[in-house]
């Protein structure tokens, strides 16, 4: 078997899923291609291929005919199949903004303009000279119509006959032969017209997400040989370093290697409040450094930074087909069809049956073809699902797939990791007890002894001296004892810092000291001791405390109607302390398959199941849960793990992925419930004869604007 690569397209004026799916049908009949995705919501198109065949040339000539412009967007690369997934809908054609070129460049707004001006002088010449009126108007009505009528011809040889574009010929040619020449060409302007306007708003859409690419700034101030230039933030290798100025946006991920600042993430995480960074602190591309200078390292290139991650992430999701949608979708096939053939009944059964005039039911019948087309309906779940995917992204909640958005709302359940997602993931002091010696003393001692190590317990003693900006003198000596603590000399004084277990086996501790120490044990704290010769002269008690919003997040799960639990690898007693400060129902010491089994166990007592981690750990968990959330701050783990994540790690937004989701779903229902009332009512009133040809194109376009108006109102959304 030869070679296969993937070439993706740029297809301009793809509006909606019936675009989509008109290209995909067309595209899969041509010679030599083996495979087809297209994404409405992104613009794209992924061709499978032979090596060495040339399909640009042909697609070229296939989709122009339909009304559309294609041109590479990349290279190939052979056995690539990493390239984006594509979506498919229905059947329709458009050609509105890009998203590049202004609305009234664009070929469809060309051609509502023109045709628009000829119907207005049309209008002028027959009230000038009633005698040419039918032909102005005829004139008119072809300047629109030719061009829908040759696209309607390409798509049913492309494998399309029962498109927009073929329903809305078949109803204008129709309406001239029974002497309707004038409605004729107005409907075919208002057809036009909702055309563009759907453009429009599909173009916006589509810009939501391309303006996530653009946080990141083009040029960055590259250091090289001492000195500092400006290059290109797309050619930064990984390992450079560059130079932030205040105010700057950051050009790339990476480390900072040098200054401390105020840094704005909002961009890429939604947090409203800037982090402070200090040497050693991660920080993402597309931020701001709010008051100082930073030396960055980088450490992703420009198409692995967190920001190309998140935008290629949602364009995948949003191609990533919901339940809803493909339910529609096959609802949408027969749809049309059947539609069709009532038209055909209602135009000719009552004459033929009840002696009724052709005329009058002829009439109905070609207003009925306008019904036809499903555009509405089926672009009402990609929509809603597209508007809430990018502005979930823009608070830094992912979602991968309209599946996974579905099944976010539905959750009964929430089974959250202790350590990194309901706590901070990292110990820091929380008691100073002092014996004989100040708390700033026992402190100084205690970070002397520590300072170097890199143990998660000395780096939280560090971080406290140094919040508290205590002195730490060199000690002498220093020697680590595994499984005891530390030891070295300091003033003349030998000191020991260690467990209580390691401690009281040096020295007695009093009944007090003792009683101290069980009882920050009792609540999940680890206990060191600091000796001075042969004297206790300090407690320390640490542990990893809960995220600052964690009580928040948990209480906003509970008033969504979700029960969450703790499930924990720690020991029961640190588990129960944390979950006792939290509120939260616990399970401690679980191995992986415990786990698994607690999930399960919920998921029979009904209702979707979340798992809640840092996304790579727990994986049976993960993997029997619903959904599994990652909590991380733009890791690849966080990003491409988990079906969701969120870059921030704050337990509250959880809570904000199932409103998110919750709001998608009201949206759906009501866009499904505008695209089916409005073809309801307009059936009813035209076979009633309250309504024409021109009120019914409102059936189709109209309703296909207002559906695409209400699915952006999500862009908007906040919790």
């Amino acid at each position: 078997m030869s070679d296969v690569v993937e070439t993706r397209y740029r297809v301009t004026g793809m509006d909606c899923g019936s675009c989509a799916a008109k290209v995909e049908t067309a595209v899969s009949r041509l010679p030599g291609v083996a495979a087809v995705a297209v994404s409405a919501t992104t613009g794209t198109m992924t061709v499978t291929h032979p090596t060495g065949t040339a399909a640009l040339p042909a697609l070229r000539q296939s989709l122009t005919a339909l009304g559309y412009d294609v041109a590479p967007l990349d290279t190939p690369a052979p056995g690539d199949t990493a390239a984006a997934n594509g979506a498919h809908d229905h059947a329709h054609g458009h050609d509105g903004a890009d998203g590049e070129a202004p609305w009234w460049r664009s070929r469809k707004g060309t051609l509502t303009l023109a045709c628009g001006a000829a119907l207005a002088a049309a209008y002028a010449a027959g009230q000038l000279v009633p005698a040419i009126e039918t032909g102005a108007f005829l004139v008119a009505l072809a300047v629109g119509l030719v061009p829908i009528a040759r696209r309607a011809v390409a798509a049913a040889r492309a494998g399309t006959p029962f498109s927009i574009e073929m329903l809305m010929t078949v109803a204008a040619v129709g309406a001239v032969l029974i002497g309707a020449t004038e409605e004729a060409a107005m409907v075919v302007f208002l057809f036009l017209v909702g055309e563009l306007l759907e453009g429009v708003a599909a173009g916006r859409a589509r810009d939501s997400i391309r303006s996530l690419s653009a946080l990141v700034p083009k040029t960055a101030l590259l250091e090289r040989n001492g000195a500092t230039e400006e290059v290109p933030a797309d050619t930064l290798a990984v390992g450079a370093v560059i130079l932030v100025r205040p105010g700057d946006r950051i050009a790339a991920d990476g480390v900072v290697v040098d200054g401390r600042a105020a840094v704005d993430e909002s961009p890429v995480t939604g947090e409203s409040v800037p982090v402070q960074k200090a040497p050693g602190d991660g920080v993402f591309a597309g931020a701001i450094a709010a008051d100082a200078l930073l030396r960055v390292r980088v450490t992703a290139a420009a198409a692995d930074n967190t920001i190309a991650r998140v935008v290629r992430l949602v364009a995948e999701a949003q191609d990533a087909k919901a339940p809803t949608e493909r339910l529609i979708d096959r609802f949408a096939r027969w749809y049309t069809p059947a539609v069709a053939v009532v038209a055909a009944l209602v135009a000719v059964a009552p004459p033929l049956l009840l002696g009724a005039a052709w005329g009058e039911w002829i009439y109905k019948g070609l207003a009925l073809l306008l019904i036809g087309c499903p555009c509405a309906l089926v672009i009402s779940t990609p929509a809603a699902i597209a508007a809430a995917l990018s502005a979930g992204a823009r608070h830094g909640l992912l979602v991968k797939g309209g599946a996974v958005l579905e099944t976010l709302g539905t959750i009964k359940h929430a089974a959250l990791d202790k350590t990194g997602t309901l706590t901070e993931g990292k110990p820091r002091v929380t008691d100073l007890v002092a014996v004989g010696r100040s708390e700033r003393q026992v402190l100084s001692m205690a970070a002397a002894l520590e300072s170097g190590s890199n143990h998660p317990l000395a780096l939280a003693i560090l971080t406290r001296a140094k919040a508290e900006t205590v002195p730490v003198p060199p000690a002498a000596d220093v020697t680590a004892l595994p499984g005891e603590g530390v030891s070295g000399t300091l003033g003349g004084e030998t000191l020991f810092l260690g467990s209580a277990r390691a401690a009281a086996a040096r020295v007695t501790l009093s009944v007090e000291l003792s009683g101290r120490v069980e009882q920050f044990e009792q609540e999940g704290k680890t206990v060191a001791v600091l000796l001075a010769g042969e004297t206790v002269v300090g407690l320390i008690a640490m542990r990893d405390e809960p995220r600052p919003d964690a009580r928040a997040g948990l209480r906003a799960l509970e008033a969504a109607g979700i029960a969450p639990v703790m499930l924990t690898g720690d020991n029961p007693r640190t588990a129960a302390a944390i979950a006792a400060d939290l509120g939260i129902a616990v399970h401690g010491g679980l191995m992986p398959e415990d786990k698994q089994r607690i999930v399960r166990e919920l998921q029979s007592n009904g209702g979707a199941v979340a798992k809640v981690g840092d996304g790579i750990n727990d994986a049976p968990a993960l993997a029997a849960a619903d959904v599994g959330i990652a909590m991380g701050g733009g890791t690849d783990v966080a990003l491409e793990t988990a079906d969701a994540a969120v870059l921030h790690g704050r337990v509250m937004d959880v809570a904000r992925l199932v409103a998110l989701s919750r709001a998608a779903t009201a949206n759906i229902r009501q866009n499904i419930l505008v695209a089916l009332g409005l073809k309801a009512v307009f059936l009813i009133t035209t076979i009633a004869g309250i309504t024409g040809l021109w009120p019914a194109i409102l059936a189709d376009t109209g309703a296909t604007v207002l559906v695409t108006a209400n699915a952006m109102r999500l862009l908007a959304w906040r919790m």
